[in-house]
């Protein structure tokens, strides 16, 4: 099976529709007890405190290349408690992938920024890249 199919084989088996209309309850996280995610996990773990990773290397890092999407899935699916350091993974080119004007950009630059990483119109400083 080739990577962009086994990605999305993987993503179908792990995702749970949540409510997003008005009024919808959102339903619960699923379990994700997927190796693949696991290891996205572990290398999340790693990124040291000052430093920056992409979506991409990170993917790289596990294993499993061409796969940033599924990085950001287990970001996404990452439970609340394991307290992953999310704000340490940025798209490629070092950007906040997160829209300028959301709530999740500022706190992602609010962190970053608390750590030492330089970030100016939305990107971090290259010498934080690991």
């Amino acid at each position: 099976m080739g990577g962009m199919a086994r990605s999305r084989k993987i993503l179908s088996e792990l995702f749970l529709a949540r409510g997003t209309a008005a009024g919808q309850p959102r339903r619960p996280r699923p379990v994700v007890d997927k190796p693949e995610i696991q290891a996205l996990w572990d290398v999340i773990c790693t990124i040291p405190r000052g430093q920056v990773s992409t979506y991409g290397t990170v993917a790289r890092a596990a294993g499993l290349p061409g796969r940033a999407r599924l990085a950001g899935f287990a970001l996404r699916m990452a439970p609340e408690d394991m307290n992953l350091p999310w704000h340490r993974v940025v798209g490629a080119g070092g950007r906040i992938v997160f829209p300028k004007s959301s709530r999740e950009h500022r706190e992602q630059a609010k962190r970053l920024r608390a750590e030492g990483v330089v970030v100016k119109d939305g990107r971090v400083d290259p010498a934080a890249m690991q």
